[in-house]
Protein backbone atom coordinates (compact mmCIF):
# COMPACT_ATOMS: atom_id res chain seq x y z
CA UNK A 1 0.00 0.00 0.00
CA UNK A 2 1.64 3.28 -1.25
CA UNK A 3 1.49 6.65 0.41
CA UNK A 4 -1.42 7.96 -1.78
CA UNK A 5 -3.45 5.10 -0.47
CA UNK A 6 -2.84 6.10 3.02
CA UNK A 7 -3.79 9.81 2.02
CA UNK A 8 -6.88 8.53 0.33
CA UNK A 9 -7.93 6.47 3.34
CA UNK A 10 -7.78 9.38 6.03
CA UNK A 11 -10.81 11.22 4.95
CA UNK A 12 -12.83 8.26 4.83
CA UNK A 13 -11.87 7.45 8.39
CA UNK A 14 -12.20 11.14 9.70
CA UNK A 15 -15.36 10.66 7.67
CA UNK A 16 -16.48 7.81 9.80
CA UNK A 17 -15.33 9.06 12.66
CA UNK A 18 -17.52 12.35 12.70
CA UNK A 19 -20.57 10.05 11.64
CA UNK A 20 -19.97 7.99 14.72
CA UNK A 21 -19.12 10.28 16.91
CA UNK A 22 -22.45 12.61 15.87
CA UNK A 23 -24.55 9.12 16.61
CA UNK A 24 -22.58 7.34 19.37
CA UNK A 25 -22.67 10.18 21.75
CA UNK A 26 -26.34 10.92 22.21
CA UNK A 27 -26.98 7.58 22.42
CA UNK A 28 -24.08 6.66 25.06
CA UNK A 29 -25.42 9.82 27.43
CA UNK A 30 -28.80 9.12 27.02
CA UNK A 31 -28.28 5.86 28.62
CA UNK A 32 -25.78 7.24 31.31
CA UNK A 33 -28.66 9.98 32.05
CA UNK A 34 -30.96 7.29 32.37
CA UNK A 35 -29.12 4.86 34.78
CA UNK A 36 -27.96 7.26 36.98
CA UNK A 37 -31.27 8.90 37.36
CA UNK A 38 -32.85 5.68 37.89
CA UNK A 39 -30.29 4.66 40.95
CA UNK A 40 -31.32 8.36 42.07
CA UNK A 41 -34.66 7.87 41.99
CA UNK A 42 -34.23 4.34 43.72
CA UNK A 43 -31.55 5.38 46.83
CA UNK A 44 -32.77 9.14 47.28
CA UNK A 45 -36.58 9.65 46.32
CA UNK A 46 -38.27 6.31 46.88
CA UNK A 47 -37.19 5.74 50.87
CA UNK A 48 -38.39 8.88 52.15
CA UNK A 49 -41.08 10.63 54.33
CA UNK A 50 -43.91 12.89 52.65
CA UNK A 51 -42.72 16.35 54.27
CA UNK A 52 -39.01 16.04 56.14
CA UNK A 53 -38.90 17.04 60.02
CA UNK A 54 -36.74 19.42 60.66
CA UNK A 55 -35.90 19.32 64.92
CA UNK A 56 -33.60 22.47 65.11
CA UNK A 57 -35.11 25.15 62.96
CA UNK A 58 -33.21 27.83 61.76
CA UNK A 59 -34.40 30.74 59.78
CA UNK A 60 -34.02 31.51 56.28
CA UNK A 61 -34.42 34.44 53.56
CA UNK A 62 -36.32 33.92 50.24
CA UNK A 63 -34.50 36.31 47.83
CA UNK A 64 -36.34 37.59 44.77
CA UNK A 65 -34.57 40.13 42.54
CA UNK A 66 -36.71 41.47 40.55
CA UNK A 67 -36.84 43.70 36.93
CA UNK A 68 -40.05 45.00 35.23
CA UNK A 69 -42.15 42.33 36.99
CA UNK A 70 -45.53 44.23 37.85
CA UNK A 71 -47.27 41.41 35.82
CA UNK A 72 -46.33 38.77 37.80
CA UNK A 73 -44.39 40.27 40.93
CA UNK A 74 -47.86 40.12 42.86
CA UNK A 75 -48.29 36.34 42.69
CA UNK A 76 -44.84 35.86 43.52
CA UNK A 77 -44.30 37.40 46.76
CA UNK A 78 -47.60 36.47 48.16
CA UNK A 79 -47.14 32.75 47.36
CA UNK A 80 -43.24 33.14 48.94
CA UNK A 81 -45.32 34.40 51.94
CA UNK A 82 -47.11 31.34 52.28
CA UNK A 83 -44.51 29.58 52.45
CA UNK A 84 -45.01 26.73 55.32
CA UNK A 85 -42.33 27.11 57.44
CA UNK A 86 -41.59 28.39 61.03
CA UNK A 87 -39.28 31.38 60.22
CA UNK A 88 -38.54 33.36 57.24
CA UNK A 89 -38.55 36.31 55.82
CA UNK A 90 -38.93 37.69 52.25
CA UNK A 91 -36.74 40.11 50.93
CA UNK A 92 -37.36 41.40 47.39
CA UNK A 93 -35.04 43.49 45.69
CA UNK A 94 -35.76 46.00 42.72
CA UNK A 95 -33.17 46.22 40.25
CA UNK A 96 -33.63 49.77 39.03
CA UNK A 97 -37.20 48.67 37.45
CA UNK A 98 -38.78 51.22 34.97
CA UNK A 99 -42.69 50.07 35.26
CA UNK A 100 -44.70 49.32 38.82
CA UNK A 101 -42.77 46.60 40.06
CA UNK A 102 -41.50 49.39 42.96
CA UNK A 103 -44.43 50.73 43.72
CA UNK A 104 -46.13 47.04 44.13
CA UNK A 105 -43.29 46.05 45.99
CA UNK A 106 -43.94 48.93 48.42
CA UNK A 107 -47.67 48.89 48.78
CA UNK A 108 -47.52 44.94 49.49
CA UNK A 109 -44.84 45.59 52.73
CA UNK A 110 -46.81 47.99 54.30
CA UNK A 111 -49.32 45.06 55.06
CA UNK A 112 -46.63 42.67 55.41
CA UNK A 113 -44.10 42.89 57.83
CA UNK A 114 -42.04 39.73 57.01
CA UNK A 115 -41.23 41.42 53.76
CA UNK A 116 -38.25 44.09 52.95
CA UNK A 117 -37.89 45.64 49.66
CA UNK A 118 -34.43 46.82 48.91
CA UNK A 119 -34.92 49.46 45.98
CA UNK A 120 -31.30 49.68 43.48
CA UNK A 121 -31.39 53.14 41.99
CA UNK A 122 -30.28 51.87 38.35
CA UNK A 123 -29.99 48.14 36.66
CA UNK A 124 -27.15 46.34 38.07
CA UNK A 125 -27.86 43.06 37.00
CA UNK A 126 -29.47 40.41 38.70
CA UNK A 127 -25.65 38.94 40.10
CA UNK A 128 -25.63 42.49 42.03
CA UNK A 129 -29.59 42.37 43.09
CA UNK A 130 -28.40 39.12 44.54
CA UNK A 131 -25.69 40.20 46.27
CA UNK A 132 -27.58 43.26 47.75
CA UNK A 133 -30.07 41.05 48.83
CA UNK A 134 -27.79 38.71 50.62
CA UNK A 135 -26.37 41.34 52.24
CA UNK A 136 -29.30 42.62 53.73
CA UNK A 137 -30.82 38.90 55.04
CA UNK A 138 -30.40 38.29 58.99
CA UNK A 139 -29.95 34.64 58.32
CA UNK A 140 -27.56 32.07 57.25
CA UNK A 141 -29.93 30.11 54.79
CA UNK A 142 -30.95 31.57 51.64
CA UNK A 143 -33.34 30.74 49.54
CA UNK A 144 -33.36 32.72 45.99
CA UNK A 145 -36.51 32.71 43.24
CA UNK A 146 -37.41 34.54 40.07
CA UNK A 147 -39.37 37.74 40.06
CA UNK A 148 -41.98 35.67 38.27
CA UNK A 149 -41.63 32.21 39.85
CA UNK A 150 -44.62 30.87 42.32
CA UNK A 151 -43.12 29.17 45.40
CA UNK A 152 -44.28 25.70 46.80
CA UNK A 153 -45.33 26.10 50.34
CA UNK A 154 -43.38 23.65 51.57
CA UNK A 155 -40.46 24.09 49.06
CA UNK A 156 -38.07 26.03 51.48
CA UNK A 157 -38.79 22.60 53.96
CA UNK A 158 -37.15 20.81 51.38
CA UNK A 159 -34.28 23.04 50.83
CA UNK A 160 -34.01 23.94 54.15
CA UNK A 161 -33.71 20.06 55.23
CA UNK A 162 -30.47 19.50 53.07
CA UNK A 163 -28.78 22.81 54.10
CA UNK A 164 -29.07 22.11 57.68
CA UNK A 165 -27.94 18.46 57.31
CA UNK A 166 -24.19 18.95 56.87
CA UNK A 167 -21.69 21.51 56.90
CA UNK A 168 -20.42 20.86 54.11
CA UNK A 169 -23.71 21.59 51.97
CA UNK A 170 -23.55 24.74 49.88
CA UNK A 171 -26.68 24.38 48.00
CA UNK A 172 -29.34 22.88 47.25
CA UNK A 173 -31.10 23.50 43.96
CA UNK A 174 -35.16 22.79 43.60
CA UNK A 175 -37.25 21.15 40.68
CA UNK A 176 -38.57 23.99 38.24
CA UNK A 177 -41.93 23.29 36.92
CA UNK A 178 -43.68 25.35 33.75
CA UNK A 179 -47.03 27.41 34.17
CA UNK A 180 -47.67 27.99 30.70
CA UNK A 181 -48.82 25.15 28.17
CA UNK A 182 -50.98 26.86 25.34
CA UNK A 183 -48.46 26.31 22.79
CA UNK A 184 -46.48 23.43 21.01
CA UNK A 185 -43.36 25.03 22.54
CA UNK A 186 -44.86 25.09 25.61
CA UNK A 187 -46.20 21.67 26.20
CA UNK A 188 -42.74 20.59 24.52
CA UNK A 189 -40.95 22.28 27.54
CA UNK A 190 -42.92 20.59 30.21
CA UNK A 191 -41.73 17.23 28.93
CA UNK A 192 -38.23 18.69 28.67
CA UNK A 193 -38.04 19.66 32.09
CA UNK A 194 -38.66 15.97 32.93
CA UNK A 195 -37.47 13.78 30.50
CA UNK A 196 -33.85 16.28 29.97
CA UNK A 197 -33.49 18.50 32.75
CA UNK A 198 -34.46 16.85 35.77
CA UNK A 199 -33.13 13.48 34.85
CA UNK A 200 -29.74 14.95 34.06
CA UNK A 201 -29.24 16.75 37.42
CA UNK A 202 -30.40 12.74 39.08
CA UNK A 203 -27.72 11.13 37.14
CA UNK A 204 -24.87 14.06 37.55
CA UNK A 205 -25.70 14.33 41.66
CA UNK A 206 -25.94 10.57 41.48
CA UNK A 207 -22.21 10.50 39.53
CA UNK A 208 -20.81 13.47 42.24
CA UNK A 209 -21.14 17.16 40.85
CA UNK A 210 -24.04 19.06 39.39
CA UNK A 211 -23.38 21.23 35.97
CA UNK A 212 -25.50 24.03 37.74
CA UNK A 213 -28.17 24.80 40.10
CA UNK A 214 -31.57 25.93 38.46
CA UNK A 215 -31.18 29.85 39.06
CA UNK A 216 -35.25 30.26 39.34
CA UNK A 217 -34.94 27.96 42.57
CA UNK A 218 -32.17 27.31 44.37
CA UNK A 219 -31.23 27.40 47.92
CA UNK A 220 -27.49 28.62 49.80
CA UNK A 221 -25.55 28.79 52.75
CA UNK A 222 -24.31 32.27 52.83
CA UNK A 223 -20.79 31.07 54.34
CA UNK A 224 -20.33 29.48 50.86
CA UNK A 225 -21.27 32.36 49.16
CA UNK A 226 -19.02 34.67 50.80
CA UNK A 227 -16.02 32.41 50.77
CA UNK A 228 -16.24 31.58 46.73
CA UNK A 229 -16.91 36.17 46.89
CA UNK A 230 -21.21 35.72 45.40
CA UNK A 231 -22.07 36.00 42.25
CA UNK A 232 -20.04 37.70 39.61
CA UNK A 233 -21.82 40.58 38.19
CA UNK A 234 -19.95 39.65 34.34
CA UNK A 235 -20.86 36.36 34.13
CA UNK A 236 -24.04 36.18 31.77
CA UNK A 237 -25.71 33.17 33.65
CA UNK A 238 -24.69 33.86 36.99
CA UNK A 239 -26.34 30.25 37.99
CA UNK A 240 -23.78 28.38 36.40
CA UNK A 241 -21.08 29.65 37.65
CA UNK A 242 -21.75 29.71 41.01
CA UNK A 243 -22.60 26.88 40.85
CA UNK A 244 -18.74 25.84 39.58
CA UNK A 245 -17.45 28.45 42.11
CA UNK A 246 -18.95 26.31 44.54
CA UNK A 247 -18.11 23.08 43.65
CA UNK A 248 -14.49 24.15 43.17
CA UNK A 249 -13.92 25.56 46.60
CA UNK A 250 -15.26 21.54 47.57
CA UNK A 251 -18.63 22.18 48.50
CA UNK A 252 -21.47 20.03 48.12
CA UNK A 253 -24.56 20.87 45.74
CA UNK A 254 -27.75 19.12 46.26
CA UNK A 255 -30.74 18.06 43.79
CA UNK A 256 -34.14 18.01 45.40
CA UNK A 257 -37.07 17.37 42.84
CA UNK A 258 -39.65 17.68 46.05
CA UNK A 259 -38.73 21.31 45.85
CA UNK A 260 -41.50 22.47 43.52
CA UNK A 261 -41.54 25.87 41.92
CA UNK A 262 -43.76 26.98 39.53
CA UNK A 263 -41.80 29.43 36.38
CA UNK A 264 -43.19 30.61 32.66
CA UNK A 265 -41.12 30.01 29.64
CA UNK A 266 -40.56 31.04 26.60
CA UNK A 267 -43.62 30.06 23.96
CA UNK A 268 -41.83 31.71 21.06
CA UNK A 269 -39.20 30.62 18.81
CA UNK A 270 -37.21 34.03 19.08
CA UNK A 271 -37.47 34.11 22.79
CA UNK A 272 -36.14 30.41 23.05
CA UNK A 273 -33.57 31.14 21.08
CA UNK A 274 -32.36 33.85 23.63
CA UNK A 275 -32.95 31.97 26.26
CA UNK A 276 -31.42 28.70 24.91
CA UNK A 277 -28.40 31.42 23.87
CA UNK A 278 -27.92 32.59 26.54
CA UNK A 279 -27.52 29.23 28.67
CA UNK A 280 -25.22 27.69 25.91
CA UNK A 281 -22.85 31.43 26.31
CA UNK A 282 -23.04 30.44 30.13
CA UNK A 283 -21.37 27.47 29.58
CA UNK A 284 -18.63 28.49 27.47
CA UNK A 285 -18.20 31.41 29.92
CA UNK A 286 -17.14 29.40 32.36
CA UNK A 287 -15.34 26.72 30.61
CA UNK A 288 -13.13 29.87 29.41
CA UNK A 289 -12.99 31.25 33.07
CA UNK A 290 -12.20 28.16 35.06
CA UNK A 291 -10.31 26.20 32.69
CA UNK A 292 -6.56 26.58 34.17
CA UNK A 293 -8.43 26.01 37.85
CA UNK A 294 -9.69 22.87 36.93
CA UNK A 295 -6.78 21.16 35.68
CA UNK A 296 -4.95 20.64 38.96
CA UNK A 297 -5.74 17.04 41.03
CA UNK A 298 -7.43 18.34 44.04
CA UNK A 299 -10.47 18.93 41.21
CA UNK A 300 -10.40 15.76 39.87
CA UNK A 301 -14.13 14.63 41.19
CA UNK A 302 -15.34 17.64 39.30
CA UNK A 303 -13.38 17.19 35.66
CA UNK A 304 -16.29 14.84 34.57
CA UNK A 305 -18.72 17.83 34.65
CA UNK A 306 -16.57 19.95 32.20
CA UNK A 307 -15.40 17.08 29.99
CA UNK A 308 -18.89 16.54 29.73
CA UNK A 309 -20.02 20.14 28.22
CA UNK A 310 -16.56 20.21 26.15
CA UNK A 311 -17.79 17.32 24.43
CA UNK A 312 -20.82 18.50 23.85
CA UNK A 313 -19.85 21.33 22.19
CA UNK A 314 -17.74 19.15 19.79
CA UNK A 315 -20.87 17.33 19.34
CA UNK A 316 -22.77 20.37 18.03
CA UNK A 317 -19.52 21.63 15.89
CA UNK A 318 -19.59 17.99 14.30
CA UNK A 319 -23.38 17.77 14.08
CA UNK A 320 -23.14 21.48 12.49
CA UNK A 321 -20.44 20.45 9.99
CA UNK A 322 -22.58 17.16 8.70
CA UNK A 323 -25.42 19.34 8.01
CA UNK A 324 -23.37 21.74 5.96
CA UNK A 325 -21.79 18.61 4.64
CA UNK A 326 -25.68 17.39 3.67
CA UNK A 327 -26.47 19.99 2.14
CA UNK A 328 -23.47 21.24 -0.09
CA UNK A 329 -23.55 18.10 -1.57
CA UNK A 330 -27.37 18.69 -2.93
CA UNK A 331 -25.89 21.68 -4.60
CA UNK A 332 -22.31 20.84 -5.91
CA UNK A 333 -20.20 17.84 -6.12
CA UNK A 334 -17.72 16.99 -3.76
CA UNK A 335 -15.95 14.01 -2.86
CA UNK A 336 -17.59 10.80 -1.84
CA UNK A 337 -15.42 10.37 1.08
CA UNK A 338 -17.30 13.37 2.57
CA UNK A 339 -20.68 13.01 1.21
CA UNK A 340 -23.48 12.60 3.74
CA UNK A 341 -26.60 10.92 1.66
CA UNK A 342 -29.38 11.87 4.41
CA UNK A 343 -30.29 13.65 7.68
CA UNK A 344 -33.51 11.43 7.90
CA UNK A 345 -32.90 8.12 10.47
CA UNK A 346 -31.00 5.03 9.04
CA UNK A 347 -31.19 2.14 11.15
CA UNK A 348 -29.16 4.28 13.16
CA UNK A 349 -31.32 7.16 13.64
CA UNK A 350 -33.88 4.39 14.46
CA UNK A 351 -31.62 3.15 16.97
CA UNK A 352 -31.49 6.60 18.14
CA UNK A 353 -34.76 7.53 17.92
CA UNK A 354 -36.11 4.20 20.04
CA UNK A 355 -33.44 5.25 23.18
CA UNK A 356 -35.01 8.91 23.30
CA UNK A 357 -38.41 7.45 23.52
CA UNK A 358 -37.11 5.06 25.91
CA UNK A 359 -35.23 8.19 28.28
CA UNK A 360 -38.63 10.30 27.68
CA UNK A 361 -40.66 7.14 29.21
CA UNK A 362 -38.10 6.69 32.19
CA UNK A 363 -38.12 10.28 33.19
CA UNK A 364 -41.70 10.97 33.05
CA UNK A 365 -42.41 8.08 34.67
CA UNK A 366 -39.97 8.77 37.82
CA UNK A 367 -41.49 12.74 37.22
CA UNK A 368 -45.44 11.72 37.20
CA UNK A 369 -45.86 12.83 41.10
CA UNK A 370 -44.72 16.08 40.15
CA UNK A 371 -47.16 16.40 36.88
CA UNK A 372 -50.25 15.18 38.47
CA UNK A 373 -50.67 12.03 36.71
CA UNK A 374 -50.22 13.59 33.09
CA UNK A 375 -47.75 11.30 32.52
CA UNK A 376 -49.45 9.88 28.86
CA UNK A 377 -50.19 13.33 27.42
CA UNK A 378 -46.57 14.87 28.48
CA UNK A 379 -45.17 11.15 26.40
CA UNK A 380 -47.08 12.61 23.14
CA UNK A 381 -45.95 16.07 23.35
CA UNK A 382 -42.33 15.67 24.61
CA UNK A 383 -41.59 13.23 21.08
CA UNK A 384 -40.91 16.41 18.98
CA UNK A 385 -38.36 17.32 21.22
CA UNK A 386 -35.20 15.69 19.61
CA UNK A 387 -36.77 17.59 16.03
CA UNK A 388 -36.68 20.94 17.35
CA UNK A 389 -34.33 21.23 20.59
CA UNK A 390 -31.26 19.13 19.49
CA UNK A 391 -31.52 21.63 16.07
CA UNK A 392 -31.84 24.44 18.61
CA UNK A 393 -29.11 23.36 21.01
CA UNK A 394 -26.84 22.44 18.11
CA UNK A 395 -27.21 25.71 16.45
CA UNK A 396 -27.12 27.82 20.16
CA UNK A 397 -24.06 26.18 20.52
CA UNK A 398 -22.18 26.87 17.68
CA UNK A 399 -23.02 30.47 18.00
CA UNK A 400 -22.08 30.47 21.62
CA UNK A 401 -18.52 30.06 21.55
CA UNK A 402 -17.90 32.80 18.81
CA UNK A 403 -19.97 35.13 20.30
CA UNK A 404 -18.31 34.52 24.18
CA UNK A 405 -14.76 34.79 22.64
CA UNK A 406 -15.49 38.05 20.99
CA UNK A 407 -17.43 39.24 24.35
CA UNK A 408 -15.68 42.24 25.92
CA UNK A 409 -14.03 41.66 29.37
CA UNK A 410 -15.36 43.02 32.20
CA UNK A 411 -18.30 43.87 31.11
CA UNK A 412 -21.69 43.65 33.58
CA UNK A 413 -24.22 41.33 32.71
CA UNK A 414 -27.86 43.33 32.50
CA UNK A 415 -31.22 41.91 32.82
CA UNK A 416 -32.95 41.47 29.46
CA UNK A 417 -36.83 41.16 29.13
CA UNK A 418 -37.63 37.56 28.93
CA UNK A 419 -40.24 35.97 26.84
CA UNK A 420 -42.75 34.62 29.35
CA UNK A 421 -45.14 32.85 27.20
CA UNK A 422 -48.48 33.45 25.14
CA UNK A 423 -50.55 35.79 27.08
CA UNK A 424 -54.22 34.84 26.77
Amino acid sequence: MNALTYLEMIPLAVHHFILGFVFYYPLVMAWMWMIGGLYFFVHREMPRPKLPVIKDVQGCSILIPCYNEEDHVYDTIRYALATHYPEFEVIAINDGSTDRTGEILDELALHEPRLRVVHLAQNQGKALALRSGAMSSRFEYLICIDGDALIHPHCVTWMMSHLMSGPRVGAVTGNPRILNRSTLLGKIQVGEFSSIISLIKRAQRTYGRIFTVSGVIVGFRRTALHRVGYWHEEMITEDIDISWELQMDHWDIRYEPEALCYVYMPETLSGLWRQRLRWAQGGVEVILRYTKDMLGWKQRRFWLIPIEFTIGVIWSYSMFFVCIMFFVGLIFPIPQAWRVDTLFPTWGGLILGVTCLTQFFVSLWIDRRYERGHFLRNYIWIIWYPLLYWVLSMLTTVVAVPKTLLKKRGQRARWESPDRGVKP
